[in-house]
């Protein structure tokens, strides 16, 4: 008996629960305040989920759109096969080439208009009209700029511009199909990494850069140790942007090169399309587009971690 009562006085008293009606006033708020967002969700969740379902259900089975009656359940084959195509590894290493080398030179670029207009000049705001008007253009319009007024061995402008040093029969987009097709980008992509930066200018304090000049540190030591640490989540942001974007570049490399020579300027969005409505092999094309979304999902998913990392670093 006296163990009972030592045993009872050992067990700490349960806390009370707390009311129940207050808890369920509570969430009845929440879903009530969530209700108007339901309709979007659900329609958002069908339009992405419901097709991504179906491509991973093709990429499953073997079908030939030339050789009906060809669909048939093959597992992982497809995926087998894509990891040894030669030309999927080419188009991936494009892609690579392709994001990376427009990302960079517009952020350079757009870091160096920036500086230039975060200064105070006649007609600044016309200028900064100027510079964002390609940006403003659709990517369908801006290869066919560059396509034929830029590049065309004939009549382009880059051609009569190097005419007189000797360089005025230069086929770009056959010679040169990486390049071409990557400049023609970063002119699209130069004016939102200007803006992006010049935002990050604009929200720098002035009494930071004046304590610096006072100091008497030169404008190099200032923009290195001042200007740049704070424009970083900027250019993270705008990097992370432009990759997302020119990842899926299709509209440039169908126009100006068709993929070629060959198959030299192929990327995976154009190369899926051969093999999806050129080749009619519909399973090789799903397994693809399966492949690139899932990297894509990867890539994107340790950026955006650099990205917050970088912004509560910040904070």
């Amino acid at each position: 008996m006296s163990t009972d009562v030592a045993t009872t006085a050992a067990v700490p008293p349960r806390p009370a629960d707390p009311p129940r009606g207050p808890v369920r006033s509570a969430r009845l708020e929440g879903w009530r305040r969530r209700a108007p967002l339901l309709p979007a969700l659900i329609f958002a969740i069908l339009v992405t989920q419901i097709p991504f379902l179906v491509t991973l259900w093709y990429s499953l089975n073997s079908w030939n759109l030339v050789r009906p009656g060809s669909e048939r359940f093959v597992g992982l084959s497809n995926y087998a096969d894509v990891f040894a195509d030669r030309v999927f590894r080419q188009a991936a290493l494009n892609t690579i080439v392709i994001t990376a080398g427009c990302v960079i030179v517009a952020m350079l670029l757009g870091i160096g208009l920036a500086l230039l207009l975060d200064r105070r000049f006649i007609g600044r705001s016309v200028v900064r009209t100027l510079i964002i008007t390609p940006f403003l253009i659709m990517p369908v319009a801006s290869a066919l700029i560059w396509g034929t007024m830029m590049f065309d061995p004939l009549f382009g402008l880059v051609n009569f511009v190097l005419t007189p040093f000797g360089g005025g029969d230069y086929d770009w987009t056959s010679s040169a199909p990486l390049v071409s097709v990557i400049t023609a980008l970063v002119w699209q992509w130069t004016p939102f990494m200007t803006l992006l930066v010049l935002a990050g200018l604009q929200s720098q304090g002035r009494d930071v850069l004046e304590a610096a000049q006072v100091d008497g540190a030169g404008a190099a030591r200032t923009f290195r140790s001042i200007t740049l640490p704070h424009l970083r989540r900027y250019i993270e942001l705008g990097v992370l942007l432009g990759a997302i974007y020119v990842v899926n570049t299709f509209d440039q490399i169908y126009i100006m090169t068709q993929g070629g020579p060959g198959t030299a300027s192929a990327n995976l969005p154009f190369y899926i399309y051969q093999r999806a409505f050129l080749g009619f092999d519909v399973g090789q094309a799903a397994a693809m587009g399966v492949v690139v979304v899932i990297g894509t999902i990867i890539v994107a998913t340790l950026a955006l971690r650099l990205l917050f990392r970088s912004f509560a670093q910040e904070d």
